[in-house]
C-alpha cells in the first residue's frame, strides 16, 4: 500500500476550507485514501468532518495512504501546498 509522509503547509492547518478541498479530491479518487498523524490512527480523507477532527496544524506531519499511488500523491501534494493561498 502506497504511503507518503507530508508536512501540512496551510498556515491555519487543516481547517474547514483546506479540509474541504482535500475531501473533494479524495472523494473523486478511484479508491479510498486515508490520512492520519504519523503513528496514529487514520481517517477517510473523503470525510470533511473526519479530517477536521484530526486537529492537524500547520507544520504537523501526516501520513497519506491508499491503494493507488496516484491518489496518494494527489492528496499529499495538496496538503503540501498553502491551500488558503489558492482562494
Amino acid at each position: 500500500m502506497p504511503v507518503r509522509t507530508v508536512v501540512i503547509a496551510s498556515p491555519q492547518g487543516l481547517h474547514a476550507r483546506p479540509a474541504q478541498i482535500v475531501a473533494r479530491a479524495a472523494a473523486s479518487a478511484s479508491s479510498p485514501v486515508q490520512i492520519g498523524r504519523v503513528g496514529e490512527e487514520s481517517v477517510n480523507a473523503a470525510s470533511l468532518l473526519s479530517l477536521m477532527t484530526l486537529g492537524v496544524k500547520s507544520g504537523d506531519e501526516v501520513e497519506v495512504s491508499g491503494q493507488e499511488q496516484a491518489a496518494v500523491d494527489e492528496i499529499a501534494d495538496l496538503l503540501a501546498r498553502d491551500l488558503d493561498a489558492d482562494a
